[in-house]
């Protein structure tokens, strides 16, 4: 038997972090109809039915954000220096209404919902984050996706003064990523300004962050501040950077291993170091949702 984290909760049942922290009350529900959460979630195994969010700690002292430096713990000691507000988020490329948009109007203009996602880095842990945010397809919708445009291109902020990673040659900042367009517009792809109900914290990602729950973490670029629509594949910074371990699309694949690891497992963080590794999942857990966006590519070339 499978366990799924279903639709039927409300905000009364995200929150406070302690209902996130018991499964059971998740499983549990609303009364249908009331209708603030969407929750996406990959099926779970039956021997993962103790699976429960990570604690606050756990998700925001644990990061991969290189523009703070390369350890897991850089980010949240060196982002409180990033400058949050005023922000916005500049638009261009194939879209009607091109322009820099204020993210205060941008959120005012976007349904927010609270979802929780099973969120997979490269290096083989994984997290289960309840984020708050909007649909991306919501936020093409708004600026008018022109006919040609195939694709759709991010970039985090570039600022080394606050941002001391950014002094060293790790990648070629500013750090861009990309999707497919309909990638970008599937349901399960968000933006996140939150998580457990509280403004996304700046080693998270802050303001704004892509969430692309069946590819790993690195897809999912942070503090954003430009999206543009093009007709051509985007630069991608690790795949530029190196492209025989990081493709393009980046989607989870068990059966496509990291040149120096296996990915066919993965260990939950705030399991201990010594705790059980678990089967990596085909797409992260979510191949019912999104695998028929890849039928006829070879996902082991094309990874």
């Amino acid at each position: 038997m499978a366990y799924r984290w279903t639709n039927t909760l409300t905000r009364a049942d995200t929150t406070p972090q302690s209902a996130f922290l018991n499964r059971r009350q998740l499983m549990a529900g609303a009364a249908a109809g009331a209708g603030l959460a969407a929750l996406g979630g990959p099926a779970l195994a039956a021997t993962d039915e103790g699976l429960k969010p990570n604690s606050w700690e756990e998700i925001t002292n644990y990061c991969n954000f290189y523009e703070f430096g390369t350890s897991k713990t850089d980010p949240a000691a060196h982002a409180g220096a990033m400058t949050t507000a005023p922000w916005s988020v500049m638009i261009d490329g194939l879209v009607d209404r091109p322009g820099a948009y204020d993210l205060g109007d941008i959120v005012d203009n976007m349904t927010l919902e609270e979802r929780i996602y099973r969120f997979r880095c490269v290096e083989a842990w994984s997290m289960v984050i309840p984020w708050t945010g909007f649909e991306l397809a919501d936020l093409l919708d708004m600026v008018g996706v022109q006919e040609g445009a195939r694709y759709v291109a991010f970039e985090t902020l570039n600022r080394p003064e606050e941002m001391p990673g950014t002094n060293y040659p790790v990648l070629d900042w500013p750090y861009r990523e990309g999707l497919r367009l309909d990638e970008a517009r599937h349901p399960l792809t968000i933006m996140a300004t939150g998580l457990y109900d509280r403004p996304l914290p700046n080693q998270n990602g802050a303001p704004l962050r892509l969430v692309v729950p069946w590819k790993y973490g690195f897809k999912s670029v942070k503090s954003i501040v430009r999206i543009t629509l093009t007709k051509d594949e985007p630069f991608a910074s690790w795949n530029q950077v190196n492209a025989r371990e990081y493709g393009f699309y980046s989607n989870v694949n068990p059966t496509v291993d990291h040149p120096r690891w296996s990915q066919a497992t993965e260990r939950l963080v705030g399991g201990g170091l010594f705790s059980r590794r678990q089967l990596t999942q085909m797409f992260n857990g979510y191949g019912d949702e999104v695998a028929a966006l890849y039928e006829g590519m070879d996902l082991a070339k094309q990874f």
